[in-house]
């Protein structure tokens, strides 16, 4: 039986296929934004976990007996939040703010079965982002908008995205949006994967 990705997430599908984990994905009807508005306050690593079980609460419930993955990244910098941009405009008022500061970027999976969380965790990456030109992000934003739209970091590591930072701590699968080694961990003990 396949594991049920609850995200239309291009990045997530990619690192699952290119694991060789069997999957389906399914998108999760989830108010995001109203999730997020009654968690203001709540540490970013929390609201990611809050909200990937949300995600795979809701497909799991049209799925019994299935196992379901939910992911979900968010970034913090200078001690705020930030969501995907909605425009290029806020694309590019997201990235003056980043410029040359530390970006802290939570990524969190969890597995759900019959509606019981069976596994939950949230990884933290830490992108130093280089000080920034208005002319570097007018031309970034012509190359990448608006692939980046769906990007919380209002980035694609895998793509010109890498040229906004000086220094990445952190697992490379937590940067592109999942903490891929433990949900493979996780897959084996729960018996979806071979161990």
């Amino acid at each position: 039986m396949t594991v049920i990705l609850a995200s239309q997430s291009a990045s997530r599908r990619a690192m699952l296929e290119a694991a060789g984990v069997p999957f389906e994905a399914r998108p999760a009807d989830v108010d995001e934004d109203e999730l997020k508005r009654e968690l203001i306050g709540v540490p970013g690593c929390e609201v990611a976990q809050i909200l990937a079980e949300a995600k795979a609460l809701c497909v799991s419930m049209g799925a019994p007996g299935r196992l379901v993955l939910g992911g979900d990244s968010l970034v913090e910098a200078a001690g705020r939040q930030f969501d995907k941009p909605k425009t290029r405009e806020q694309a590019a008022e997201h990235l003056e703010f980043f410029s040359g500061k530390d970006m802290h970027l939570h990524s969190a999976a969890v597995l759900i079965r019959d509606g019981v969380t069976v596994w939950k965790t949230c990884e933290l990456a830490k992108l130093r982002v280089r000080t920034l030109s208005p002319a570097f992000i007018d031309s970034y934003l012509n190359s990448e908008w608006p692939a980046v739209s769906g990007c919380v970091g209002v980035f694609r590591i895998e793509a010109l995205g890498v040229q906004l930072f000086e220094q990445i701590e952190g697992s490379h699968f937590t940067v592109l949006g999942m903490p891929l080694l433990a949900v493979m961990a996780a897959l084996r003990q729960q018996g979806e994967l071979d161990a």
